[in-house]
């Protein structure tokens, strides 16, 4: 077998050297050295590399090329087979993270064991001893007596144990534990990160397993290791949500077998991850008395509506730079509409601390959250309750016209089938025929919408 050739090469502008130094001597950056391999006698052949699948490169017109419908499998849950996009694809790589205690090895073991009384699977931990995760899977009542487990991070021996296993589903948990023995630098380094995560996608692409890679986060909330990480799988998904609270969200960011941006709801109770397959009503849980500063607008995620509380608080400030915080939308645009409030609609708030908050912890970061907004601060500004029965989505330009959103039917279908009696949108989204029980309120303005509010 042929020695691996190692080198360092340089993050920033890619130069190569025979030895690690604290500075590329070519573009100058300090520290940005990392090991790599050159040559892998492992995987090398005779006839030279083969290509990322594992197969000699072909040359087809887009004519020849076959287009049928790339066949899925469930993984038994319907809220993860709709963030992947309806299910599972034969040689994919699906790469999750989210910050520790989330739920990532609690719904990956409930999904395999589920997997595994149909077809093969493999469970492979690098962090847990395999009495810890039998342990797991007793105390969420999991059936056990299929799936296959096995502690290793060597990445050679567990590609090797799977080809002899041949599971259709396979568990890696996780990536940033694994390493190669080719490379002498310690897990969860960039080049280990890199190297290993390469020859399980080409272990996927040559042999059709399905693989779950876990991904450890940085207190930023980013996947830790390289950014090339992302771009090699197949699909990302993000777990959201905080880790003393009950739901949990599973977001796709990246997905080339479907719709990005869908999302998936959790709760978390002691039996493990269950499904939320009308989220819409948890986070509606509103207090039965009408209070200020509350009105419910219904966001789009991924293919779905979902009605979504926005709370605001305005109080006067006594410091010299009033506060605006937001959780769950973003603190710019805040910003940018309290100007057109004032501009607009003659509403200042140059004096006051304005506090925005999404119930749930959901994150709204599409437009159509802009009306909705304005019309909780107005609420709280005033201390004047809005109608439980009100939903109110739009989104707001600079010059204060009210602009239509995407989906805006399917949105008004959602209010009305949860019993919502008025809505407040931009005229664009209006419908011809209002369904029924529900007063369509359309508006071309700031000022229109302000005038709607408290009718």
């Amino acid at each position: 077998m042929a020695k691996a050739k190692r080198m360092y090469g340089c993050t920033e502008c890619g130069a190569t050297f025979p030895k690690w130094a604290g500075q590329c001597a070519e573009c100058g950056a300090w520290n940005t050295l990392v090991e790599t391999v050159l040559e892998s006698g492992a995987a090398a052949a005779p006839s030279g590399r083969t290509g990322w699948a594992g197969q000699q490169a072909q040359i087809k017109t887009l004519a020849e090329v076959s287009v049928e419908e790339i066949p899925r499998f469930t993984t038994a849950s319907a809220e993860l087979d709709r963030v992947l996009g309806g299910g599972l694809v034969d040689g994919s790589v699906v790469l999750i993270g989210g910050d520790p205690g989330i739920g990532k090895s609690t719904i990956l073991l409930q999904t395999l064991c589920n997997i595994a009384t149909r077809m093969p699977a493999l469970y492979v931990t690098g962090e847990e001893s395999q009495q810890q995760v039998a342990m797991r899977a007793r105390r969420l009542g999991l059936p056990q007596d299929k799936l296959r487990v096995m502690t290793e991070t060597c990445i050679e021996t567990i590609i090797a144990t799977a080809r002899l296993e041949k599971p259709k589903v396979m568990v890696i948990d996780s990536i940033q534990t694994i390493f190669t023995e080719q490379l002498q630098s310690a897990p969860g380094g960039v080049s280990q990160v890199r190297e290993s995560a390469a020859l399980l996608v080409r272990y996927a692409k040559q042999s059709g397993t399905a693989i779950f890679l876990v991904g450890h986060v940085t207190k930023e909330g980013a996947l830790a290791g390289p950014r090339v990480l992302e771009h090699m799988v197949d699909t990302v998904l993000y777990f959201e949500g905080e880790s003393d609270g009950r739901l949990r969200l599973l977001r796709a960011v990246k997905n080339r077998f479907g719709a990005v941006n869908e999302l998936g709801v959790f709760g978390m109770t002691d039996r493990g991850l269950k499904e939320v397959s009308n989220p819409s009503a948890i986070f509606l849980t509103r207090a039965q008395e009408e209070v200020p500063g509350s009105v419910v607008m219904a966001t789009w995620e991924g293919t779905r509506p979902m009605l979504v509380e926005v709370q605001a608080l305005v109080d006067d400030s006594h410091l010299s730079n009033p506060r605006r915080v937001t959780l769950g939308l973003d603190q710019n645009r805040l910003a940018m509409l309290l100007a057109v409030l004032h501009r607009h609609g003659g509403i200042p708030t140059h004096d006051q601390d304005v506090f925005l908050n999404v119930v749930g912890g959901v994150k709204v970061l599409e437009t159509a959250s802009d009306l909705a907004l304005m019309a909780a601060i107005m609420s709280s500004l005033r201390n004047r309750p809005l109608d439980n029965g009100l939903l109110v989505f739009g989104e707001v330009g600079l010059s204060g016209e009210v602009r239509p959103v995407p989906s805006g039917q399917e949105r008004l279908k959602e209010a009305a089938k949860h019993g919502f009696k008025r809505a407040i949108v931009p005229k664009g989204n209006a419908p011809k025929e209002a369904p029924p029980g529900l007063q369509v309120i359309a508006v071309t303005r700031l000022e229109q919408a302000l005038d709607a509010l408290f009718e």
